[in-house]
């Protein structure tokens, strides 16, 4: 069996169309876009935290593993691919309890921590037999998520949408297989089938994908979101901790909407933020949106299966190319 093989197996994910992960988006992703992604054959997830109040998490989970357990009744041809939960594991997460007794309630297959690594919650995920990624942005982050128990791990490289890291990707991975053989997804500016197939052919299983769904029918954000996503460009993504502390990346065209002049980052504080904020009402993640540097390849709004279809498209065209 090779790597590849076992890595998908670990994960429960042997049936997928392309080996693609899904990123977690705060306030994108919903059971609309997981249920499409599971169903297009590529892992989806979402954040718990998109499910507001904790008792909406009860009822999208509900809605998922049903749906997609009826899909692979009807379809025993083209089973579903797993789905997961992302939950933020650091202490200013004062949902995290319940939330994880939710995940632990209807067994989700695969669990995303981000924000720091917990042993009780990973132990509390196996449980079930369930699995958790852990997302890094570099390798002590990595070694420290594996040591607590993490059963792969997902890197956050230059170039991802929301909060990203700064290393190379080829460097990120390349550290990480030095000394870590399990699975392992690789984040940064990936958007169509030659990035997936280049993410493995640097070392990675998985193609960890976040702004090209972003653009999607089934993404649960403004038509302007998807419309800016689709004209803009690398040029028009900054990197910056001013909105939440983390730094990451976003889309100029959102600051400027929101009355901020993208060249003056650098002068402003969280106060003189939060005065703006409250002048006109803007709120990060919500009229300040994240994307990723990969923007530049999306070019309409499909549904996630026709999305996934150019991607495979792409994907076994430069598989071919390389084997001619």
């Amino acid at each position: 069996m090779s790597l590849l093989s076992k890595n998908r197996a670990i994960l429960g994910a042997e049936h997928l169309t392309l080996p693609v992960i899904a990123a977690p988006m705060f306030l994108v992703s919903g059971p609309e876009l997981v249920i499409a992604q599971c169903k297009a054959g590529v892992i989806g997830s979402f954040p718990s935290l998109n499910a507001r109040p904790v008792e909406m998490l009860d009822q999208w989970l509900t809605r998922i593993s049903q749906e997609l357990r009826e899909h692979d009744l009807a379809n025993p041809d083209k089973l579903s691919a797993p789905f997961a939960v992302n939950l933020i594991v650091h202490r200013s997460n004062s949902r995290l309890e319940e939330d994880l007794a939710l995940v632990v309630k209807h067994k989700v297959p695969l669990v995303i921590t981000s924000l720091g690594a917990r042993e009780d919650v990973n132990a509390a995920v196996h449980s079930y037999g369930g699995k958790v990624l852990h997302d890094v942005i570099n390798t002590t982050f990595a070694r420290k998520a594996i040591e607590k128990g993490a059963d792969g791990l997902i890197a956050v490289a230059a170039g991802a949408g929301g909060h990203a890291g700064t290393w190379s990707p080829f460097a990120l991975v390349e550290e990480i297989r030095a000394w870590w053989d399990g699975p392992l997804a690789l984040s940064g500016a990936i958007a169509t089938g030659r990035g997936v197939l280049a993410a493995q052919a640097a070392g990675a299983d998985f193609a960890y994908i976040g702004s090209a769904f972003i653009a999607t029918k089934e993404a649960q954000v403004s038509q302007g979101y998807k419309d800016m996503i689709v004209a803009s460009g690398a040029s028009d993504i900054v990197y910056t901790d001013i909105f939440t502390g983390v730094s990451g990346n976003y889309l100029k065209p959102s600051l400027v909407a929101s009355g901020i002049d993208p060249d003056q980052l650098s002068q402003m504080t969280p106060q003189s933020l939060e005065t703006l904020s409250a002048k006109d009402g803007s709120k990060a993640w919500r009229d300040i949106w994240g994307a990723g540097q990969g923007i530049g390849a999306i070019k309409d709004v499909p549904t996630v299966a026709g999305l996934v279809v150019r991607l495979k498209q792409e994907y076994d065209a430069q598989q071919a190319c390389l084997s001619a």
